[in-house]
């Protein structure tokens, strides 16, 4: 997008085109503004449509343009936060809510692509937490153990099974969670679109917000060639806000991660790696994460930034990473690169933010982005409609708070990142 082969890579070569959503020129009057066309803003416009409620989304740019049309693909449930650790963090009435309603996040994300129709290379077959050496492995028993107590269908798999599904030796072991999947992350965000037009929705891309106020007590959105009035107003701009609602991107550190996509594999190699296509990431601090498209490409990623000194130095790292994780695979080209940013929040959870009478809205998803932004956007439009009240959400009120040294913690990620893949999986 933009011109940038490094802004969405595969996923923009894959995906199937967007709705039109023409730039806003005119004054217009509708219930709700939605501001940013990512999951979270398309979850809450096409569920609202679909209760009769007028909308209007305004995304800056493209829809999709920000992490819901970079990331990875995996469908998780939950967050990173172990689920004890809810409780400690949110205490127990909001720890058991948020935890049920983010573990059935990818439910919903399935139930939304099969009603709509969605083209998105949905698979269903799980991910796989893979543990590195013995300290990984523990950390997932850890994780079962909490996850299988409360009912979650996870499956502690040993390194002989985990071998079989991935192709690797390389792991102790995996945590395999029958809720989550993969899918093409553009083309949900897109589906998404379509249904919510189809709804009713009316969709403004090239619209950024650039002012806001009230009159005769409704709220009113200026972009640079239209305005709008509406009743309520959802801020859905997350990690990558600027303007009106830029304190929410400065609540969060910015973490870039990139991923890189080979030419599709032969059909001997896709019998041997990934045979169920499992999305799969593994325990190391400076993680990585793999998965396969339909098309049998293999999407690898890790912490980094693809600019500068990065692009070199990332691309040199993950040759070397496949190679031992996958030696039967030989020398691999790469068809497609590509970065964004995930931005973290300092305990790792999502908040829940009031930014004024009848402006609202979830951020802060930590690198889960799909199921939590489709299942808070749904979450939004219920309390708009009555639905759930504001006592029932599943995350208290909090106000936007800037962490310390962020910047210099950013700067710090982007340059540690490339300085442990310099040095990383040299024989």
């Amino acid at each position: 997008m933009l011109n940038d082969p490094r802004s969405h890579g595969l996923w923009e070569k894959t995906a199937p085109p967007p709705p039109l959503a023409p730039r806003l020129e005119e004054a217009v009057s509708t219930d709700v503004a939605i501001v940013g066309g990512g999951y979270t803003g398309l979850s809450a416009a096409l569920h609202l449509a679909e209760a009769g409620v007028n909308v209007r989304l305004l995304e800056a740019t493209e829809i999709g343009f920000g992490g819901a049309g970079r990331n990875v693909g995996l469908i998780n449930a939950g967050m990173w936060v172990m689920p004890d650790d809810f409780l400690k963090e949110l205490g127990p009435a909001y720890g058991d809510r948020a935890l049920e309603l983010l573990g059935d996040g990818p439910y919903l994300v399935r139930d939304l692509i099969e009603r709509h129709g969605i083209a998105c290379e949905l698979e269903k077959n799980g991910t796989l937490h893979c543990a590195v050496g013995p300290e990984g492995m523990k950390e997932l028993e850890e994780r079962a153990r909490q996850w299988q107590k409360r009912g979650a269908p996870v499956i502690l798999l040993d390194a002989t099974e985990t071998e079989r599904r991935i192709g690797t030796k390389a792991y102790a072991g995996s945590l395999l969670d029958m809720r989550a999947g993969t899918l093409q992350p553009l083309a949900y965000a897109r589906g998404l679109a379509h249904a919510a037009v189809k709804a009713g929705a009316k969709l403004h891309t090239g619209s950024a917000v650039i002012n806001t106020g009230e009159a005769n007590g409704r709220k009113i959105l200026k972009t640079e060639r239209g305005e709008v009035s509406a009743d309520w107003i959802i801020v859905a701009t997350d990690a990558y806000s600027t303007g009106p609602w830029e304190q929410v991107r400065r609540e969060q550190v910015h973490l870039p991660y990139f991923n890189l996509a080979t030419t599709p594999l032969s059909d001997n190699l896709r019998r041997s790696i990934l045979p169920g296509r499992e999305g799969c990431w593994d325990t190391r601090e400076i993680l990585s994460s793999f998965r396969m498209d339909q098309a049998g490409r293999l999407v690898f990623g890790s912490v980094g930034a693809l600019r500068g000194t990065g692009i070199a130095v990332h691309k040199a790292w993950a040759k070397r990473s496949l190679a031992r994780l996958f030696p039967q695979i030989g020398e691999v080209e790469f068809e497609a690169e590509w970065y964004g940013q995930i931005g973290m929040t300092d305990n790792a959870l999502p908040r829940f933010h009031k930014f004024g009478r009848n402006v609202i809205g979830f951020s802060g998803y930590n690198g889960r982005g799909i199921a939590p932004g489709t299942t808070f956007g749904k979450l939004l439009a219920r309390h708009i409609l009555g639905e759930v009240s504001e006592a029932d959400l599943p995350l208290p009120l909090t106000e936007p708070k800037e962490p310390g040294f962020r910047a210099l913690k950013e700067a710090y990620y982007e340059a540690g990142a490339q300085i442990a893949h310099f040095a990383g999986e040299r024989f």
